[in-house]
């Protein structure tokens, strides 16, 4: 775990792609974007007891999206906490095991070690334990201190965040760190100018601190960094 602001975490490893989660503590009450890839949650009940909180403490759980990177702690970490769970509507039957995700092309277009992940997704597997979600997310919606922001691109239903007074963009899988700074993972953009103009509207918030789906955050130069990955052209 690593503290990125005050009440602001981010939680990775190297499983499901360098995937990453975010752990918001506002004040007594935590939130959590996304749940890593493992599915006892470990890594983030370890994280809440270092802040000396327990599960309990846990109120709340958005998904970005459907794939299964983000899914993973999701079931154990509801079944434990007691939180609600959130996600946007075209994801949320994704998310309860009522549909799988689309699949991508397994064609090689970015990195090679990309291809595992190509793969599970076009075969469905591994399957992620599913839980039924509480509450639907639009754009403009509150999910504790962040703004919920429709992202889609990625994915019709994909979410970001923003925490306007730590200047923290939660970009989920519309920006990748891992394997090496992009617009997402090409082969897993369903719709590319639609990703492009969500690129270009996240842009247009100034982000201090950009927090990726998949590779660490952005600490630095994260407007420059953003504003040049919106200014691409469409692949």
């Amino acid at each position: 775990m690593k503290e990125l602001a005050p009440g602001l975490y981010s939680l990775g490893h190297g499983k499901g792609g360098h995937v990453h989660a975010f752990l918001i503590d506002d004040g007594g009450e935590l939130s959590l974007v996304d749940t890593l890839f493992e599915g006892d949650g470990k890594l983030v009940f370890e994280a809440i007891r270092s802040l000396g909180k327990s599960p309990e403490d846990l109120k709340r759980i958005a998904i970005t999206h459907g794939h299964r990177s983000h899914v993973g702690g999701m079931a154990a970490l509801v079944r434990a906490s007691g939180a609600r769970l959130y996600a946007h509507a075209w994801e949320a039957d994704i998310v309860g095991g009522e549909r799988r995700a689309q699949a991508v092309s397994i064609w090689p277009r970015q990195s090679l070690k990309l291809i595992p992940f190509q793969i599970g997704l076009w075969l469905d597997l591994p399957k992620h334990t599913p839980a039924p979600v509480d509450e639907l997310l639009r754009d403009g919606d509150a999910f504790g201190p962040l703004q919920v922001l429709h992202a889609p691109g990625h994915s019709p239903g994909h979410l970001a965040f923003w925490w306007p007074e730590r200047k923290f963009l939660v970009a989920g899988d519309g920006v990748a760190t891992w394997p090496n700074l992009c617009a997402g993972w090409y082969s897993f953009n369903l719709n590319r100018p639609q990703h492009h103009a969500t690129l270009q509207r996240l842009a247009t918030f100034e982000p201090e601190i950009i927090g990726v789906g998949h590779g660490d955050p952005i600490l630095t130069g994260a407007r420059d960094t953003l504003h040049e990955l919106a200014s691409r052209p469409v692949p």
